[in-house]
């Protein structure tokens, strides 16, 4: 029955994490501070903010993964920042990417994935001690 919590804890935290950066991106593109999806993101400063809030959103993914595995947080945070990781380098990799966003864009928040759900389990260990 634990395979099913972790599973289920795995696909929460996918979930917010998807659910939260999709649902900021449009807002801000609503109110003009980023670029139309059609025109891309190629402006540093606007790259730069949209890794903000999502490191953001993965450290708080992380934590809720702490929050709500029935054991190992830690280890269940790994295997979503897998995940994570491997789905933007597949998304990376397509020839699209590079004709909506600088590559480097994509590389970096592959790279903070993992670190930034560690932080999210470390915070939320800390409280709980």
């Amino acid at each position: 029955m634990n395979i099913l919590k972790s599973i289920g804890v795995i696909l929460l935290a996918f979930m917010i994490n998807a659910l939260l950066s999709v649902l900021t991106d449009f807002l801000l593109e609503q109110i003009g501070v980023l670029p139309n999806p059609e025109k891309g993101l190629f402006e540093t400063w606007a790259i730069f903010l949209v890794l903000s809030y999502r490191a953001i959103y993965t450290v708080f993914t992380g934590f809720v993964i702490a929050r709500f595995a029935p054991n190992k947080p830690m280890l269940h945070a790994l295997i979503l920042g897998v995940i994570g990781t491997a789905i933007t380098l597949l998304a990376v990799s397509s020839p699209e990417f590079a004709k909506k966003s600088e590559l480097w864009f994509g590389y970096t928040l592959a790279a903070i994935t993992i670190p930034c759900l560690w932080l999210g389990v470390k915070i939320q260990q800390s409280w709980t001690t």
